[in-house]
C-alpha cells in the first residue's frame, strides 16, 4: 500500500508544470546553515496558454532543509494573470493539478489545481498543502477572467472555459 502511494505521488508530481524561480528573501538567519526564506516562482499553465501563475511559499532552511529532510510550512500565496491571448489547448478535468511540489521527504505536498467558473468564463486556481494523514486549511485562490488581449481582434469569440466530459 505504501509503495503504491509513493509511485502514485511520483507520477502526479512528474505530470505537472515546473516553476522558474524569480527570487527569494530570507526570513530567518541561521549561522552555519542555509536561512529560512520565502521563494517567488512563476509557471505557465500548460493547457491554457496566456496564463502565468506567480507562487510564493515558505522554505525551511537549516541542515535538514538543505538535505530535503525538513517539512516546509503550508504557507503559500498564488496570483495568476492573463499575460497574452488565452487559448485553452485541451479541455480539462475539474480540480486538475497544474503544479505540484514536495514539501517534505514523503508525507507532504503542495498542489495548484485548476477549476472553471463556466457561468462567468473564469479560470480559477487554488493552492493548498496536503499530507497523507492530515492536510492544512491554509490556501490561496486566484481567478483569471478570459478576456480579449490588447491588439487582438475583438470580433473573434473568446475561448470558453469548459470541463472535459
Amino acid at each position: 500500500m505504501t509503495l503504491r502511494l509513493l509511485v502514485l505521488s511520483f507520477l502526479l508530481l512528474s505530470s505537472t508544470a515546473s516553476a522558474d524561480e524569480i527570487g527569494s528573501v530570507d526570513t530567518k538567519w541561521r549561522a552555519l546553515s542555509p536561512d529560512d526564506s520565502i521563494t517567488l516562482d512563476v509557471f505557465d499553465d500548460e493547457k491554457v496558454s496566456g496564463v502565468a501563475c506567480y507562487l510564493s511559499r515558505a522554505q525551511t532552511g537549516g541542515y535538514r532543509g538543505a538535505m530535503g529532510l525538513a517539512e516546509d510550512s503550508s504557507d503559500a500565496s498564488l496570483n495568476c494573470q492573463q499575460v497574452g491571448p488565452i487559448t485553452i489547448r485541451e479541455p480539462f478535468k475539474k480540480g486538475e493539478p497544474v503544479f505540484s511540489e514536495r514539501r517534505s521527504l514523503i508525507f507532504k505536498s503542495m498542489k495548484v489545481l485548476r477549476f472553471c467558473d463556466t457561468d462567468r468564463n473564469v479560470i480559477v486556481y487554488l493552492v493548498y498543502s496536503d499530507k497523507i494523514i492530515e492536510g492544512s486549511p491554509k490556501n490561496s485562490v486566484s481567478a483569471v477572467p478570459i478576456a480579449h488581449w490588447g491588439g487582438t481582434d475583438t470580433t473573434q469569440p473568446l475561448a470558453r472555459c469548459a470541463y472535459k466530459p
